[in-house]
């Protein structure tokens, strides 16, 4: 009997080389690990070492070795233990797929509920412990709120106050804070001229602003230098109500049809200071809002010109975010704010204002023209808000602050 070396990179594979090289009948003697991977000796018949000779050469060298042949049945019983100690377990079997949960409907209304009546109870726990630890802020922090500011904008102004303040004082730097926020252009249009497009939604005043600005212009600097185009040709009697202002002032006046001849019109008036250009009113929410913006965007770019949007004070809060926020695709530089007088609170305004970081040029509040007019001011801004506060007799109830500030008390000082 002879003894065959057989070298693998695991048990696997070798006892594969001896099941092929000599059939399943052969005898391992013996087997060990080795830096390239696994050893085993196979005790062979010197018939089938010729067989295996004949064979293809396996990727091992065989190294012979004599053994008396009285061992061979116990050679038998080493290669079935080695069999079964080298036989891969078996794999296990795979866990069952848990069950799919399905919740009730009603289940997960109801931990909805518990959950906004857990988020609304610690909101007011934690305004109530700021009543208690900062009385005179939570006060301010309701004054601000009647003024119709946001949330966000009321947290941030009392974050911006030292300590150790009196109520009094902290009410004035509060105010002073949010003016200094607010960013204005002064009187800079009727002073130096421009040519300015006016866009913003239909009824905002825009053609009326035009008027006033127009009229204060030839009062000021008188007809030679100044031009109104309309390019309204959709509301009806737009085009002749511009007519009949330049009429009135003795100003040329232009109509229109097409916002692609704006550039030829342009260059014809290259000695006009002023230029005013009224455009359609178009809903914030219309389809058609960005192809009209990147239509004038094109002509502004091509002709230098500004465009300011024009906001209603009197417009809720919501809708001005809105409007400021789809009007943004014109890329206006500055606000005109209309119908002041109209407004039942200017908090929601300033906030929206601030949010966006556009400057405010001027605020119209009337009909009278040109008297209605004036340049933004930061400070009168301010007080006005305050004032219509007060005027209103606004409130806010514990409820509604805790809800606005009962996320943020926690980090007011």
């Amino acid at each position: 009997m002879k003894i065959k070396t057989y070298n693998a990179p695991d048990m696997r594979q070798a006892l594969r080389l001896v099941r092929d090289d000599q059939g399943p009948d052969a005898i391992i003697l013996s087997t060990r690990q080795t830096e390239a991977g696994v050893e085993i000796s196979v005790a062979m018949d010197p018939e089938m070492l010729d067989m295996a000779e004949a064979a293809a050469p396996v990727t091992a060298a065989p190294a012979i070795a004599t053994m008396p042949p009285a061992m061979g049945s116990e050679f038998a019983a080493l290669l079935a233990k080695a069999a079964a100690a080298v036989a891969p377990p078996p794999a296990p079997a795979a866990p069952p797929a848990p069950p799919t949960a399905v919740m009730d409907p009603a289940v997960g209304e109801e931990l909805r509920s518990m959950r906004h009546l857990l988020e609304w109870q610690l909101s007011q726990l934690a305004w109530n412990d700021l009543t208690r630890r900062a009385p005179s802020l939570a006060e301010l922090l309701k004054e601000l709120t009647q003024m119709g500011l946001s949330s966000p904008l009321a947290a941030g102004l009392l974050g911006e106050l030292p300590a150790g303040l009196s109520a009094e004082d902290a009410h004035r730097r509060a105010l002073a804070y949010l003016a200094r926020r607010l960013t204005v252009t002064g009187d800079s249009l009727l002073d130096n001229g421009g040519h300015v497009a006016f866009v913003g939604s239909t009824g905002v005043g825009k053609t009326t602003g035009i008027a006033k600005l127009a009229a204060r212009w030839v009062m000021r600097h008188g007809t030679r230098d100044i031009a109104l185009v309309s390019l309204d040709d959709q509301r009806f009697g737009a085009h002749e109500q511009l007519r009949v202002l330049g009429r009135l002032l003795g100003v040329e006046c232009y109509t229109l049809n097409d916002v692609a001849e704006l550039p030829q019109l342009l260059k014809r008036l290259p000695l006009h200071r002023m230029v005013l250009i009224d455009t359609a009113g178009v809903s914030p929410r219309d389809a058609d809002l960005a192809a009209r913006a990147a239509a004038l965007g094109k002509v502004a770019q091509e002709a230098q010109l500004d465009v300011w949007l024009t906001l209603s004070a009197g417009a809720q809060a919501g809708v001005l975010e809105e409007s400021l926020q789809n009007f943004s695709v014109f890329s206006p530089s500055a606000v005109v704010l209309t119908k002041v007088d109209e407004a039942a609170s200017l908090g929601g305004a300033l906030s929206a204002l601030v949010a966006a970081g556009l400057p405010v040029s001027y605020v119209s509040e009337g009909s009278r023209i040109p008297e209605d007019l004036a340049p933004a001011r930061a400070h009168q801004l301010v007080a006005r808000a305050v004032l219509l506060a007060h005027t209103h007799d606004a409130s806010a109830s514990d409820e509604l602050l805790a809800r606005k500030f009962g996320g943020v008390a926690h980090g007011i000082r």
